[in-house]
């Protein structure tokens, strides 16, 4: 307010001092009624609710999730034909005529029949249980190598730490595919050809990068305000690391192995078309696949039926781990 004016308190108005007269204009405040702003529902708290926990809100968030709920879908869909392939087809896929070869499909074969007469829907039916149990079991083996050897580094530190991630190093430098082909070369491998053999030829090269999540997720974790108050109140290392420090480090566990469960899936698939895979006489997407590579110009659809069979598979199991992976980061909930 300038010097020569005043404020008259009883009109509300500036006064001119000099002039000694009042000013034409007036200072006025609105203040809108509180029933009139959103402010109470906003700030209102469910008082009597019980506040939800990571895995809650996750969930809450993933129901509404399209992404979720297709790729969820997809994977049941794939989980039930591995294990009741006789719910989805009647024929022998081991049942072969030679007069059928390369026939188009007809009724009772929709996918018709291969270069040996065998009918390729129940190969492709019957061949989903070995691919999905090579990418299950190797995903399962891996994440108890790779989890325990990187929480141990990432917890404990120290040499512990280097000399595990040191060993993680030497395994990490050879590439999945070709470190598999080389140790299925083997005379120990290459005799006993078996989904076992593949599984455990997948889980010696893969656990190294889910090693390095975990160590980095445990690091992250073990300084918590919490881990050093179950330390101060007596609890060991390792149960701490167990009890506390684990289940705060699983989220991006559980991201990376449901992406590498499809990887694992298109890894056999890929050794098996090499021929260092499962052997002939076990039916999976791989073999069927390989044999097909002959007759992709006479008889295109025998490979393309169980190429998409195989990644529809991968597919799903990589969106669903996109979707697991929005759900259980605290920045992407925050922002949506």
């Amino acid at each position: 307010m300038p010097e020569n004016q005043n404020f008259n308190s009883e009109a509300g108005l500036p006064v001119n001092r000099r002039a000694g007269k009042v000013s034409k204009y007036k200072i006025e405040h609105y203040v809108a009624p509180l029933d009139e702003t959103p402010l109470q529902a906003v700030d209102s708290v469910k008082e009597t609710g019980k506040p939800l926990s990571m895995w809650a809100e996750a969930w809450r968030s993933l129901r509404k999730q399209p992404l979720f709920i297709i790729s969820a879908i997809l994977i049941l869909a794939v989980i039930i034909v591995a294990a009741f392939p006789q719910w989805f087809t009647s024929q022998d896929p081991t049942y072969c005529a030679l007069e059928n070869s390369n026939e188009p499909g007809r009724e009772g074969h929709i996918m018709g029949f291969n270069l040996q007469g065998c009918d390729i829907y129940s190969r492709v039916i019957y061949g989903t249980r070995a691919s999905l149990l090579v990418g299950i079991f190797t995903t399962l083996i891996v994440i108890i190598v790779g989890g325990t050897i990187g929480a141990l580094a990432g917890f404990y530190g120290g040499w512990i730490d280097t000399i595990l991630a040191r060993l993680g190093d030497i395994f990490f430098a050879l590439p999945l595919i070709l470190g598999a082909i080389i140790v299925m070369q083997l005379p120990a491998f290459r005799d006993n050809k078996s989904v076992w053999t593949v599984i455990i030829t997948l889980a010696i090269f893969g656990w190294p990068q889910l090693a390095r999540i975990t160590r980095g997720a445990v690091i992250e974790a073990r300084n918590a305000d919490f881990v050093k108050a179950s330390r101060s109140l007596g609890l060991s290392k390792f149960k701490s690391l167990v009890k506390h420090v684990l289940p705060n480090s699983i989220a991006p566990i559980i991201v990376v192995a449901t992406v590498n469960l499809g990887v694992y899936i298109v890894a056999e698939a890929t050794l098996s078309f090499l021929g260092v895979g499962l052997p002939p006489d076990i039916m999976s997407w791989g073999n069927d696949i390989a044999t097909a590579q002959t007759q992709l110009r006479n008889n295109p659809m025998m490979l393309m039926w169980p190429a998409l069979f195989l990644s529809v598979t991968v597919l799903s199991f990589i969106m669903l781990g996109d979707a697991v992976r929005d759900a259980l980061d605290p920045k992407a909930r925050k922002g949506a």
